[in-house]
């Protein structure tokens, strides 16, 4: 298993050539990756060789339970590799055949009638009139935070995240990650990983800032999301096992939907029930100059607006699908999504740059979700609900294998 896992890796680094957004960390020698450079493969050659691994790994006899998650995981994260080099070689496909293909999962379909519902209960939440997205907007702009006090607010949202967390699970006393705000990019926030437990977050700061995005963005790159994530794997995969796929992370691959489901889930972990909108009131928006007189209704109104997300997965289809051009996306979204239009044209860059990527995030969050609520770790039980969360953390698993 060993020579196929050093061949997968130097795989996706091969498909990086082709794909510069393929290979999002990568931690492991640098003379593969330097051997890797110097090789200029086809995509047909890679393509051949991505075949030829999974069928490699289905003939391995697995020693055990572990060595049998090992081997699914590899053989689903190959087939990813096959289909995105068949997709770079020109192959088309629809954006819930790519989804599936790509990241093991396809995102349910929902018609207007089920986004409806929920913006007819924030008709009645939120003041003034006009159509709905102007009063949502109006609602927010209270609560943005201002560039100057904007490092000071995430920092302490990190500060709570860590602590949350080091309650929970041991980190490695060299784990850290810095923070920088860019401009013009297609996401909000990411996480670039560089090995060594160290992390770089990235925070977009074109659009505004909602109060409610400093969790989000702290739990979510951060504590317990993509930083622990992957300080955990590189930990318990990588240096203790020894399993150096790990050390390789293709963005185009099952391991997505995980990584974006635990990061998403992990902010309901790190924060239960009420929580976080208190900790928002009390903490953040103090700190951040904001009146706190509606933070209640505030927190009531953006776990409305949260049930919208599956609205960005219908508008990716129709946009990716060619049914929507740009244009038409972009108002869908802010119809049904209640994204501004400058928000919204924001996410029809992210479709471009990530197409059916966008089902990790939801999808994912709800996989991950019910998958630990089935076997007990609920709001109600905080202890089990964390045990389960890290197990999850730092096993091999495909998204399949969460329902």
């Amino acid at each position: 298993m060993r020579q196929i896992a050093e061949a997968y890796v130097r795989l996706v680094l091969a498909v990086g050539r082709h794909d510069p957004a393929y290979v999002d960390a990568y931690y492991g020698p640098a003379e593969w990756q330097r051997d890797v450079g110097q090789r200029a493969s086809s995509l047909a050659e890679l393509s051949d060789e991505a075949g030829r691994l999974v069928e490699q790994a289905m003939q391995v006899e697995p020693a055990g339970p572990e060595d049998e998650a090992r081997r699914r995981f590899l053989c689903g994260q190959l087939r990813a590799v096959k289909a995105r080099i068949a997709q770079l070689s020109g192959q088309g496909l629809a954006f819930d055949e790519e989804s599936a293909a790509f990241y093991d999962a396809v995102a349910p379909s929902h018609p207007e009638s089920y986004f409806q519902a929920t913006l007819d209960q924030l008709d009645g939440l939120l003041p003034g009139g006009g159509p709905l997205v102007e009063r949502l907007d109006r609602f927010r702009a209270a609560f943005i935070v201002q560039p100057a006090r904007l490092a000071d607010v995430f920092e302490r949202a990190i500060d709570e995240c860590r602590r949350q967390t080091r309650e929970r699970v041991s980190l490695p006393d060299d784990e850290s990650f810095t923070v920088e705000y860019v401009t013009d990019k297609p996401w909000s926030g990411y996480n670039w990983y560089k090995g060594g437990h160290r992390s770089v977050i990235q925070v977009n700061t074109d659009l505004p800032i909602y109060i409610d995005r400093a969790i989000d963005l702290a739990a979510h790159e951060g504590y317990p999301g993509h930083h622990l994530f992957n300080l955990l794997l590189e930990q318990r995969m990588v240096e203790e096992r020894g399993w150096v796929e790990f050390t390789v992370y293709p963005l185009f691959s099952p391991e997505s939907l995980i990584a974006e489901g635990t990061a998403n889930f992990g902010i309901e972990v790190a924060f239960p029930g009420d929580s976080r909108v208190r900790f928002d009131r009390d903490v953040l928006m103090p700190l951040a100059g904001l009146p706190v007189a509606d933070a209640d209704r505030y927190g009531a109104v953006m776990r409305l607006v949260s049930r919208l997300s599956y609205a960005g997965n219908e508008a990716a289809r129709r946009y990716l699908d060619g049914s929507q051009d740009r244009s038409a996306t972009a108002e869908w979204l802010t119809r049904f999504a209640l994204m501004s239009p400058a928000r919204a044209e924001q996410r029809t860059r992210f479709m471009d740059a990530y197409r059916s990527y966008v089902i990790n995030y939801n999808l994912g969050q709800d996989l991950v979700r019910d998958y630990i609520e089935a076997r007990g770790g609920t709001a109600a039980n905080p202890d089990r609900r964390w045990d389960l969360f890290l197990a999850l953390l730092q096993s091999p698993r495909l998204p399949s294998e969460l329902r």
